[in-house]
């Protein structure tokens, strides 16, 4: 057991939890209230994967020409997420053994996300890893998303860590750019096989190519280890 490891600061969404099959259908659900049949489908949801909510809705409600106000349909997602959340969120099995393991040896942990605070809560009740995670950052609490580093800088803020000695696991591009910007080191875990080449994931620290079907908490724990 060793405390000498960095803290960790992990993604929610498509790097805890498969959540992102819900973020979709919510996103849908309100784009078909507000403008009616649109061509949004899964392809366009995974090109605002790690992109906060909020900005995701900005640059659908422009693409649609929704006259609503953002907020509108923040409320709405919001709504709409959580409702598909409680009811069935998948958490990675290794992400669980590796939150578990940190924990039992006193690693200092957040969750940073671009998703709002409420929908966090939720997801982290709902599959239980509330019990090891309590330190959140939601990108409503800061003034900028990924992939601006305000969210992780802030997180680190609350751990009382040194941006330095904090390492990121992130499941998307933005996520990985935004950890570089806060001088964090960072796992990457590609949830997009197509974007695996994208220069932040080749940037990253320790990359899982095969994203969460190669990730392995032990491979992880013993990078960590490396850095102690």
């Amino acid at each position: 057991m060793s405390t000498a490891r960095p803290a960790v600061i992990f993604d929610l969404d498509g790097t805890l939890v498969d959540s992102e099959p819900n973020y979709f259908e919510a996103t849908r659900r309100t784009l078909v209230a507000f403008a009616g049949d649109t061509d949004f489908d899964w392809e366009r949801h995974t090109r605002f994967i790690g992109i906060g909510t909020r900005e995701t809705l900005e640059i659908l409600g422009e693409r649609y020409g929704i006259e609503a106000p953002v907020d509108a349909l923040l409320a709405a997602t919001n709504r709409n997420y959580l409702e598909l959340a409680r009811a069935s969120t998948p958490v990675y099995p290794q992400m669980r053994t590796l939150v578990e393991r940190l924990y039992a040896a006193g690693v200092p942990m957040a969750v940073a996300s671009g998703s709002s605070r409420t929908a966090i809560e939720a997801v982290l009740g709902g599959t239980g890893l509330d019990a090891w995670l309590t330190t959140l950052v939601s990108a409503e609490e800061v003034e900028r998303g990924k992939p601006e580093p305000d969210v992780f800088l802030e997180a680190a803020r609350r751990l009382g860590a040194e941006p330095a000695r904090c390492v990121v696991f992130e499941d998307a591009a933005p996520g990985a750019e935004a950890a570089r910007a806060a001088g964090m080191r960072c796992v990457a875990l590609p949830y997009v096989a197509a974007t695996v080449d994208d220069p932040a994931f080749r940037a990253a620290d320790l990359v899982f190519r095969g994203g969460q079907a190669e990730f392995t908490a032990d491979a992880a724990l013993a990078w960590l280890d490396d850095l102690a």
